[in-house]
């Protein structure tokens, strides 16, 4: 994990993503979707750093997909940081956020608040 990395504008990990080594990110200008991007282009049109600050419940662009829209909820619930240790310490345990692709262990969820909870313990069968 490379935690300075932190989540992105949409709220994927960017401290996690196996692309970090050549990706620099949404704010970098230099990110190749960077033009089409609904979520960046959204967030910048409003004047703030993340999606998750956004008063809306939006499902528009990449936040379509559970994992960042989970991520996202996350974080208005319990802070950024917490989202972070909590990834952090998922790694550690054995986690894949990303697997052959982009999928990995926290992708194939269907309902936010079991992906909520796995993300907070890491565990599947949690109680």
């Amino acid at each position: 994990m490379i935690r300075r990395l932190g989540i992105a504008r949409c709220g994927l990990a960017c401290c996690l993503c196996s692309e970090n080594t050549h990706c620099a990110g949404c704010d970098s200008g230099e990110c190749q979707d960077k033009d089409w991007c609904e979520n960046r282009n959204c967030s910048l049109e409003k004047g703030i750093s993340h999606c998750y600050i956004c008063g809306e419940d939006c499902r528009k662009g990449i936040l379509s997909k559970i994992k960042p829209y989970t991520f996202n909820l996350f974080v208005k619930r319990y802070g950024e940081e917490r989202l972070l240790d909590c990834l952090e310490a998922n790694e550690k345990a054995g986690v894949v956020y990303h697997r052959e692709g982009l999928n990995g262990d926290y992708d194939g969820f269907e309902d936010v608040e079991m992906l909520i909870d796995f993300i907070k313990t890491g565990n599947l069968q949690s109680p």
